[in-house]
């Protein structure tokens, strides 16, 4: 983990608010799938940085992609970056996925939910290149929210869910996890708290590892606002940005 520039190879508008940016810098070679990096935003009454997950790392070309979504003045600015343009970073941050927990030939399910869907497309990746069977699940509010279901159907089966019916599954994620016609070896989930919670329920006989979406300023473990209980001692935590933000289920209370 380093401060460093990166510098922006493109970004693009690719569904409702949700922007894809692409970023270059050798840092870019010590990253792995399920990390997050903390970006400056270029304003400078914005003090905090925004922790922002990995989707795709090309080690080859030294370029990440990140997918977010404008929720705030912070993501406002990172909106108006264009070619060319340098980046502030602190990266890569976090215990990311494990892709060595699925075992050659075995097959994992990926649960995705609204923007936690990201992290799980270079994990895709990395399974399938080591010889898994990828399916994934994501979910969605509505039609004009969906992203990346082209690219992570070639990887794999590529089912989508909204809640209002207009793309895929009417319903939520479990709605197509209910009816799937196979049992995963291994799930990998990240979303909303309540999708992983009901993720954790359903698939408690598997190995099942979850990425939390918690707030947190400072994302090195400095600052506490990213604390989650653990499951085996009320009484102590651990910090999702330090020690997550991926935990085996059961490990926290979520």
């Amino acid at each position: 983990m380093r401060q460093t520039k990166m510098e922006v190879v493109s970004q693009k508008l690719i569904a409702d608010r949700v922007f894809e940016l692409v970023l270059k810098g050798d840092i870019v070679l010590e990253m792995n799938p399920g990390q997050f990096m903390q970006l400056k935003p270029r304003r400078a009454d914005l003090l905090l940085r925004r922790p922002i997950s990995i989707c795709a790392i090309d080690k080859e070309a030294e370029q990440c992609t990140l997918l977010y979504r404008v929720d705030g003045e912070g993501t406002a600015d990172f909106a108006e970056l264009v070619s060319g343009d340098a980046m502030d970073v602190i990266a890569p941050l976090g215990n990311g996925f494990a892709p060595t927990e699925t075992k050659l030939g075995e097959h994992a399910l990926l649960i995705g939910g609204g923007i936690g869907v990201p992290p799980l497309y270079q994990l895709g990746k990395d399974l399938v290149a080591q010889g898994s069977t990828v399916t994934f699940v994501l979910g969605f509010n509505s039609a004009k929210d969906v992203f990346y279901e082209k690219e992570m159907g070639k990887l794999g089966d590529c089912f989508v869910a909204t809640v209002d019916g207009t793309r895929g599954t009417q319903g939520f994620v479990t709605t197509v996890t209910d009816a799937l016609d196979f049992a995963p070896d291994t799930v990998y989930s990240c979303g909303p708290t309540a999708m992983l919670r009901v993720v954790s329920e359903r698939f408690a006989n598997k190995r099942t590892f979850l990425s939390l979406e918690e707030r947190m300023a400072c994302g090195v473990g400095a600052c506490y606002a990213c604390v989650c209980q653990r499951t085996d001692d009320p009484t102590k935590s651990y910090k999702a940005c330090d020690e997550g933000p991926v935990f085996r289920a059961g490990e926290v209370v979520i």
